[in-house]
């Protein structure tokens, strides 16, 4: 196994390790030390499959369950498709891209969860020839650029998590009527704390509509003020995929978003799983 960054400020690629088999006790011991210490890991020509994508991602803790097939229809499964190719090998609907859309706003998975998604693992089967990178950022990078008065001002705040708002900025009918029934705001903290490094970053990004007793044109102009903190051009990976390609991040400290390809030309398969988190964010301690 070999480590070797690929930005200065976050994220490192792995190699020397084939994740479709089952990893050893200190393999897998390796990785997780480094997902906390990197909070992005790419593994490259990697041979994977549904069912060695779920293995691995147990090994980290609990599945999340899809989000999208839960609120809408009740089902339960495991597996996110990201892209425009379905489980039958068909192109998705011309809605359902337009929702996707959503996807190219900087977030964190699951932040609209009252216990977010602790890890999101995306392996890639078909990619673009062109286009369809996604961006990634540190937001613990973030929060160490920040001057005293700031931090002080955020430490102890909460920030209110909406997926309703942050999907009608695609369209009124980005979301179903299911989704607006179940789907309610969150509350999260607005600065995290990582229990293995205690390393702090500010948790933001799309789905975040409020800062709890703050006005609201203050609130507004304070979460774009970190967002561009975090998403700052140099600090900022943009991943070009291939297929073989396997991404894990941290969704407490990472902001990513998907850009955009020609839907209608290039097909795009990937596939999604996700770690449940331990507690509500607004749980952890902040004071160690």
């Amino acid at each position: 196994m070999n480590l070797e960054p690929i930005h200065p400020e976050f994220g490192a690629r792995i190699t020397g390790l084939d994740l479709s088999q089952p990893l050893a006790d200190p393999d897998f011991d390796q990785i997780d030390l480094a997902i906390n210490r990197y909070s992005l890991l790419l593994f490259e020509k990697q041979q994977m499959t549904d069912g060695a994508q779920l293995d691995f991602t147990r090994r980290f803790g609990p599945l999340e369950e899809e989000h999208v097939s839960y609120y809408s229809r009740g089902e339960v499964t495991y597996i996110g498709r990201v892209g425009n190719i379905d489980s039958a090998g068909n192109r998705v609907s011309a809605r359902r891209i337009m929702a996707s859309t959503g996807n190219e706003m900087w977030h964190s998975d699951s932040s609209f969860r009252e216990t977010p998604a602790l890890y999101s693992i995306l392996c890639a089967y078909e990619v673009p020839e062109e286009a369809g990178e996604t961006e990634f950022a540190s937001a613990r990078a973030a929060y160490r650029r920040l001057d005293r008065a700031t931090r002080e001002r955020i430490d102890d705040r909460v920030g209110i998590h909406d997926y309703i708002y942050s999907r009608t900025k695609v369209g009124a009918d980005a979301v179903t009527p299911n989704q607006r029934t179940y789907m309610h705001p969150v509350r999260q903290r607005l600065v995290r704390r990582n229990p293995v490094t205690g390393d702090r970053n500010v948790f933001v990004g799309s789905h975040v509509k409020q800062i709890e007793g703050m006005p609201e044109a203050e609130a507004r102009l304070l979460i774009e003020r970190l967002i561009n903190e975090v998403t700052r051009a140099e600090s900022v990976y943009r991943h070009r995929w291939r297929a073989g390609d396997v991404m894990i991040w941290d969704n407490r400290c990472v902001l990513h978003r998907g850009c955009g390809y020609d839907a209608e030309k290039y097909h795009r398969r990937m596939h999604q799983t996700r770690v449940r988190g331990a507690v509500p964010s607004i749980a952890e301690n902040l004071d160690s």
